[in-house]
């Protein structure tokens, strides 16, 4: 395995990813979409989720194809990002047909970034319009880290981020990965020196520290992130959300076994990971055409999505940036005052 030309979510042929955010709200939009439909199915881990039009990822459900996908920030109000999405998709005539019009078909879902230092006293709900922003953006590269719908995720003790990891397989086959990193639990081994994911790392993708070599890590340090959410009255105010993807031609129902295989990633880089506190979700797309997969080549899949999902999640805490009126410092940022 080796990363691949971007080691992005685009590595994947035929995907887009675009950004959109406001650094006053501290928060943003992440669309993945394609210039033609896309087999997709999700998973749902995480206790407390939020999600639009994930029922219609089931195996058994009729629609075939989907035309975005939309990972938000904004909590319940972020799902209006998918209107935004939808009404460009819209007036780009894309879509299911339905009669004489065609409807897109835009699965999102969301996570919490509502006391992260931003202003959300807007008087109209500003995700619409990130969310067609977002999609207006879409192209091969894009930018990690504090973007999108990373823009105000946080960690137990640091600042999250966008995430997004690739590998390309002896096979000739690609997988990658899109997290956006909002977990309760930590990315980082006590102390914060280490990230869980290191063993996983290619490169110095996330800079290159290495595993930590102390045994007995079982203890995590204390949630600054669970304080001040607890302070408000609140607990469910979470969520890793990401978007798994290859060029293998895989059915909606082999999409549903990458996904499930793929949260491996999630609970290998995060501690704790899925709990009731979180609404862990990951979507799986397939861009591949002609015939499907055996299940030997959907076992070696669904290991390199696990491992892609684990390093882009670890890249998503690693390139995040400080902002003014930030309530967690970035983990390099801890790192360079340690180092003083």
């Amino acid at each position: 395995m080796k990363p691949g030309p971007r080691n992005l979510l685009t590595d994947v042929t035929g995907l887009l990813v675009g950004n959109a955010e406001d650094q006053d709200l501290k928060s943003g939009v992440t669309v993945v979409t394609s210039d033609v439909p896309f087999v997709a199915s999700v998973h749902v881990m995480g206790g407390a989720p939020g999600t639009r039009e994930t029922d219609l990822l089931a195996p058994d459900k009729t629609v075939a194809g989907i035309d975005a996908l939309v990972l938000s920030g904004g909590s319940a109000f972020g799902l209006a990002a998918c209107d935004g999405v939808v009404d460009g998709l819209r007036r780009a005539k894309r879509g299911f047909p339905v009669g004489p019009v065609t409807v897109p078909i835009v699965p999102g879902a969301i996570l919490f970034d509502m006391v992260n230092g931003g202003n959300k006293g807007w008087a109209d709900n500003p995700y619409p319009k990130l969310g067609r922003a977002a999609l207006d953006a879409a192209g091969v590269d894009f930018n990690l880290g504090s973007t999108g719908a990373g823009t105000g995720a946080l960690d137990s003790c640091f600042k999250g981020g966008l995430g997004s990891a690739s590998v390309m397989l002896d096979s000739g086959r690609t997988v990658a990965a899109l997290m956006a990193v909002n977990p309760v639990g930590s990315v980082t081994t006590p102390g914060g020196n280490h990230f869980w994911a290191a063993p996983h790392e290619m490169g110095d993708e996330f800079g290159g520290v290495g595993p930590d070599p102390r045994s007995n890590l079982v203890t995590p340090d204390p949630s600054q992130k669970m304080a001040m959410i607890a302070a408000v009255g609140q607990d469910r105010a979470n969520t890793t959300i990401g978007v798994i993807a290859t060029d293998a031609a895989l059915t909606k129902a082999q999409c549903h076994r990458l996904a499930v295989a793929a949260h491996d990633g999630i609970a290998r880089a995060i501690q704790p990971a899925h709990s009731p506190f979180d609404g862990d979700l990951l979507f799986a797309v397939s861009t591949g055409a002609g015939l499907v997969v055996d299940d030997m080549a959907l076992f070696e899949l669904g290991h390199a999505a696990s491992v892609c999902v684990a390093r882009a999640i670890a890249r998503g805490v690693f390139e995040a940036t400080p902002r003014p009126g930030d309530v967690l410092p970035t983990w390099n940022d801890r790192k360079r005052k340690a180092q003083r």
